[in-house]
């Protein structure tokens, strides 16, 4: 086999192509050990049988980052692309009965506040009979999720709909004292379920509860339906039907049961400790890497920068507020990620915790990686332009089209806040731009970062011109006031100039008594 320095091949005896989450990567990087070769950022371009057959032995694929193809063959295909299984089927028979149908289920994060850190909550009579669950998650809180057909899609998107829905089902798992606010959403996001139609049933329209498997004339196999909770019996059923289909003569079956994926032989619960006192990282960030690599952990560390503090001696963290630190970025390149979305969704999961933590780790996750990888700019601006649009259906355009809100202020309130957004204002222009609020936080005594400001900028800047128009800085404090929004650093810099200049002085003229 003739491999180039990307770890492309000219030809290959076999593969197995999936999207790479982090758990079928952790497979990937066992079978890699077994002399499997692994291939990702990889499409399927057309299923290929020998001549004069009509059985399928294997594959044209195309790498999506280089526009190369090449042929797989194999004695067996198995198509296990989840939503897509109808797509690989029709390259195999145009006229093949759909086995999907696809279904959109919406997810979103709040505060961990919104639940106790051990206890979840399922509920199956909401008003409408679909099924809504709130469990912590990661320190946070997750609640899900809705159940609406939707056409096929590699980008799925929140709708603002399905997120009130879920807000508004919630509430009454709550304390009447607690707000339920919509500006508390950190991520949304919608994904694809394959529910599929049992093949060996007349009716077409009866859904099948687990997995599926169907081989057709041509020996192809497709898997679908199922769920992660389920992935070990779903890959011994599609090993042991292979092995059967292929006359492969193993009697040994699938052997899955008892395979520990890479990271797991030296896992221990206590494995985060080891790593504090060896490489001086915070616990958290130490709970994560042990959880997260295993007994790789390690690896990891020797790749961790130092931070020039004290404590943590190592560790520079992507975000503030979470554990994943730059390290991982670096670790991620020597394990396949190709792309930056790879390392916000794929090997961490910080787009799926807060999507504005992933908006402004991006950055510097595309500046470890262009360092890595070799990127010149047309490709740094590719994928900061890629990694935007998945954001978008991370929740956030949706989190900008809530900022996007009918100004609901009093006459009063509109009348206080234009004063204030004047106040800022100081080029007398009519926008605040990052000039004019580096002054006025220099007035008021703070002392903030050019990325900072910028920062504090596009929290309102709607129509994103790097600067805040008056119908903006408004539209801001009106989505505070409804709860579209919440928590916003900006609004707290005009509370609190809000405050200065509603104190009443008590200072008597000429310090007299």
């Amino acid at each position: 086999i003739e491999q180039n320095n990307r770890g492309t091949v000219k030809e290959l005896l076999g593969s197995v192509p999936f999207l790479v989450t982090f758990l079928s990567l952790a497979y990937g990087v066992n079978r890699e050990e077994g002399r499997a070769i692994i291939m990702v950022c990889c499409s399927l371009f057309s299923l290929q049988s020998e001549e004069g057959e009509e059985v399928v032995r294997g594959a044209r694929v195309r790498d999506a980052l280089t526009g190369e193809e090449w042929d797989v063959r194999a004695k067996v295909v198995i198509n296990a692309t989840g939503p897509f299984v109808d797509k690989v089927r029709h390259m195999d028979d145009p006229e093949a009965r759909n086995l999907v149908m696809p279904s959109a289920g919406l997810h979103i994060v709040l505060p961990g506040y919104y639940s106790p850190r051990t206890m979840g909550l399922l509920d199956p009579a909401t008003s409408d009979g679909r099924v809504i669950f709130f469990l912590p998650w990661e320190n946070l809180t997750i609640a899900g999720t809705t159940d609406s057909p939707t056409e096929l899609t590699h980008l799925p998107m929140p709708r603002e709909e399905d997120i009130k829905f879920i807000l508004s089902e919630i509430k009454a798992y709550l304390s009447p004292n607690l707000s339920v606010r919509r500006g508390d959403v950190l991520a949304a996001w919608s994904g694809i379920r394959p529910l599929v139609f049992d093949p060996n049933k007349a009716d077409t329209q009866s859904v099948a509860r687990n997995h599926i498997i169907e081989v057709r004339d041509s020996r192809l196999i497709t898997i679908s339906g199922g769920k992660w909770t389920t992935y070990r019996s779903m890959a011994k059923d599609a090993v042991d039907k292979a092995v059967e289909v292929g006359g492969l003569g193993d009697d040994r079956g699938c052997l899955t049961d008892g395979f520990l994926l890479v990271g797991g032989g030296g896992w221990s619960p206590t494995l985060f400790i080891r790593l504090i006192q060896d490489y001086g990282f915070d616990i958290d960030v130490a709970k994560n890497l042990a959880n997260t690599y295993g007994d790789q952990a390690p690896e990891v560390a020797k790749l961790a920068a130092l931070t020039g503090r004290r404590w943590p001696v190592l560790g520079l963290r992507l975000s503030q507020e979470f554990p994943y630190i730059e390290a991982e970025v670096k670790y991620a390149v020597r394990e396949y990620a190709c792309t930056a979305v790879d390392v916000l969704a794929r090997r961490t999961r910080l787009a799926f915790l807060n999507v504005q933590a992933a908006h402004e780790a991006l950055p510097r996750i595309m500046e470890i990686m262009a360092a890595e990888l070799g990127w010149d700019k047309n490709r740094k601006k590719h994928e900061l332009q890629r990694a935007q649009v998945f954001l978008e259906t991370m929740g956030y355009k949706a989190r900008t089209e809530v900022r996007d809100v009918n100004i609901d202020l009093s006459y009063q309130e509109a009348k206080e806040y234009g004063k204030i957004f004047r106040q800022f204002d100081k080029d007398r222009d009519g926008h605040i731009s990052i000039h004019d609020l580096r002054k006025a936080l220099h007035e008021m005594g703070a002392s903030v970062t050019e990325e900072e400001l910028r920062e504090l900028i596009s929290e309102v800047d709607i129509n994103k011109n790097a600067t805040i128009e008056e119908e903006e800085f408004l539209k801001m404090m009106s989505a505070l006031k409804t709860g579209e929004v919440a928590n916003s650093r900006m609004a707290s810099i005009v509370q609190r100039k809000r405050e200065n200049e509603q104190k009443i002085s008590v200072d008597r003229s000429g310090g007299g008594l």
